[in-house]
């Protein structure tokens, strides 16, 4: 059973690597500003997982090397909270160091949203248009994560300077070079990375598939 992810995070594929899955990358090419811009005030689990299903649903009926999907289709999106305030990805490397320098010694939440899509061949319905979309499961996996207080401004910079923070939610990695700088995470972990297996695994159960059927990587 094969696993479309609409999305090209390197983190999230990494996750479901090490899980025992290799996923069908697909971009999914939605405007999430414009998204969230349509949607009006939303509080940080509704935006992610409002994104997470825009993901999902943009890719289904695509072809994949001439053929249709026929599995399951997961979209995720991510985003940072801090004192109330939701940050997405800084872009820029000023606005980077901004949050750096708000979030240091302090906590915040990882909201990670996730939607799954039935697309099998074999499903008696197959993807259901519904009014607004397609049809389909989602869940949002919060975690809270406590950055050092000692981080020093230089590294900082030095952080900024390699461009890792710049196309991440709140500007930080766990599995990657940013994770020194986050001293406690509470919560599911791998919310921090993007994508919680644990919320995955109960989403399938919502369709009557047990979590092995997607293992197709020998570890």
């Amino acid at each position: 059973m094969r696993l479309y992810l609409a999305s090209t995070s390197p983190a999230r594929l990494a996750t479901l690597r090490a899980a025992g899955i290799e996923p069908i990358l697909l971009s999914s090419g939605v405007d999430e500003e414009a998204a969230v811009a349509a949607a009006g005030e939303l509080t940080g689990p509704e935006m992610v997982l409002l994104l997470a299903r825009l993901k999902a649903e943009a890719v289904v009926g695509r072809l994949v090397d001439g053929e249709p999907i026929d599995g399951f289709i997961l979209g995720g999106d991510s985003a940072f909270e801090l004192d109330g305030v939701i940050y997405g990805k800084p872009h820029l490397p000023e606005i980077a160091r901004e949050r750096w320098l708000a979030q240091r010694g302090r906590e915040g939440q990882l909201h990670s949203g996730h939607w799954l899509i039935d697309h099998r061949s074999s499903s008696v319905s197959g993807p259901v248009e519904k009014p607004g979309g397609i049809e389909g499961i989602g869940g949002v996996s919060t975690a809270t994560v406590r950055f050092a207080a000692s981080i020093t401004d230089a590294e900082i910079d030095a952080y900024i300077a390699t461009g890792e923070p710049l196309e991440v939610a709140g500007a930080f990695t766990i599995d990657s070079l940013g994770g020194a700088f986050i001293s406690e995470v509470r919560g599911d972990p791998h919310a921090v990375v993007g994508l919680s297996l644990a919320l995955v695994r109960d989403l399938l159960l919502g369709f009557d598939v047990s979590w092995p059927d997607l293992w197709n990587r020998e570890l």
